[in-house]
């Protein structure tokens, strides 16, 4: 595949190494690298750990919250919010692992309380 655009280096036969530069990228037989792609990978990771970052708070909080209702539901969340998290690197690991221990606190609230009343729910 050849690059037709502004061309302002050299372009070979295709049996050879073929390279086309053109404004802004380098075209190579097996890849195109265009010079603000460093940039924009660098941009992504910083959005992927922002975004595991908030999902540690999130699962922080969602598994407290969870503490007192609707742990049925919050508990699972803030364990898979947690988890994902963590395995994105987040940042903030110890409020992942307190969201991760809180998720597991809310089930474990639900289960004895439903031994308890037997029953699915509890109540006051």
């Amino acid at each position: 595949m050849e690059l037709t655009a502004r061309t302002t280096g050299t372009t070979r036969s295709p049996r050879t190494t073929a390279t086309t530069r053109t404004a802004g990228a380098v075209r190579t037989p097996g890849a195109v690298r265009t010079e603000g792609a460093t940039e924009t990978v660098r941009a992504t990771r910083r959005t992927r750990v922002q975004d595991a970052d908030g999902m540690a708070v999130a699962s922080f909080v969602l598994g407290l919250l969870g503490l007192l209702v609707l742990n049925v539901f919050l508990g699972p969340v803030a364990i898979v919010l947690a988890s994902v998290a963590l395995w994105r690197g987040t940042a903030r690991r110890g409020r992942a692992f307190l969201g991760l221990g809180l998720g597991v606190a809310d089930l474990a609230v639900l289960i004895a309380f439903m031994q308890f009343d037997n029953t699915v729910s509890w109540s006051f």
